[in-house]
């Protein structure tokens, strides 16, 4: 029986306010490698430590990819990184939804995120009040991808992987780290162009699936 609902945030709850922003930062950079890889190694350094700010961080990347390019390359991945953080947007569905399963379930969410963007979207649209609990990468040190990141959701609400219940839009990081923690998982795919055993188009149609 389901008691938890674990929600990504990216595509799943909210839109970014640049499309492919993370392919933005390796073109950018002028990185040419295979992407998977890139944004590996992108999030393993951006995502699973604090920096003071974002200048630091994509200097942090900067290093990783043994890179040296000029402070102008800098400033246009710390704007393109603010803009993208400024106009990101709540999907129309997303507070009903939340709103909704907050009466009958705990809620999660777990996201793969620096600390400057995903948490000043909670902030700004006061998101943080419908979760029992939110795993952010940056603060435990390890991406959603680790099967402990799930394993520490549970323990911190005092459930077992059976009551547990994972939505996401990434087969690779979302459905792929549930699985990796014997969860449940669901895809949506608002634009229904992937196959997955278990999947909805909309957050309307999650209730029914649980």
């Amino acid at each position: 029986m389901t008691k938890l609902v674990i929600f990504d945030f990216w595509g799943t709850l909210a839109e970014q306010g640049v499309r492919s922003h993370l392919q933005m930062v390796k073109n950018i950079l002028r990185l040419e490698m295979d992407f998977s890889e890139f944004v590996l190694r992108f999030e393993k350094v951006f995502m699973t430590q604090e920096f003071p700010d974002l200048k630091s961080a994509f200097q942090a990347v900067i290093e990783e990819f043994e890179l040296n390019p000029p402070e102008f390359v800098v400033e246009k991945l710390i704007g393109m990184w603010n803009k993208n953080t400024l106009l990101a947007e709540l999907y129309p569905d997303t507070i009903e939804c939340l709103e909704d399963l907050k009466k009958d379930y705990k809620i999660a969410l777990i996201a793969n995120t620096d600390g400057f963007s995903i948490p000043a979207i909670l902030e700004k649209f006061k998101l943080e009040k419908y979760f029992d609990f939110v795993y952010l990468s940056y603060k435990e040190g390890a991406l959603k991808t680790d099967p402990k990141s799930f394993k520490k959701i549970l323990t911190e609400l005092d459930l077992t992987k059976k009551d547990a219940l994972m939505l996401g839009d990434s087969i690779e990081s979302d459905m792929g780290g549930a699985q990796k923690a014997g969860i449940r998982s669901i895809l949506i795919d608002r634009r229904n162009r992937r196959e997955y055993p278990d999947k909805i188009e909309k957050l309307s149609q999650l209730r029914e699936k649980i």
